[in-house]
């Protein structure tokens, strides 16, 4: 396999300021750098970077909260529960989104997706509230 190397192309540029905007920069930087070193997982950093963040949420159509908040809905639905626990705790500590907004978000994919998507998804946010608290 031959070694990666980012493209640092507009989108990608674009896509990795905003990624550490809604998730964090610690985590941002931690993350990105998975694909830098390793020629497996570059490829899908280098996309994700340039087509999720630095195109889909770029995109002016919605405030960031908004997204954050379907994102937390979509990731619930789908039962991504390490996912929902990165977005959550940015949505919390970077981006404005209360845990009642989490939990009304959560209650309308009960509504929509099922109780088990909503139940798993409630345990994962549960869990990183009661971290938080505990820290308090």
């Amino acid at each position: 396999m031959t070694e990666f190397t980012y493209d640092e192309n507009e989108d990608f540029v674009r896509g990795r300021a905003l990624r550490g905007k809604v998730l964090g920069s610690d985590y941002n930087e931690r993350t990105t750098q998975v694909g830098a070193e390793d020629d497996f997982m570059g490829p899908l950093r280098q996309l994700s970077g340039e087509f999720v963040w630095g195109k889909i949420w770029s995109r002016p159509g919605l405030d960031i909260k908004t997204r954050r908040l379907i994102n937390i809905a979509m990731l619930a639905a789908l039962n991504r529960q390490p996912e929902v626990t990165t977005h959550v705790r940015a949505a919390i500590e970077e981006g404005g989104v209360t845990k009642e907004e989490v939990r009304e978000v959560l209650l309308h994919v009960m509504a929509y997706c099922g109780i088990p998507a909503a139940v798993d998804a409630f345990r994962t946010a549960k869990a990183y509230f009661d971290e938080i608290e505990e820290k308090d």
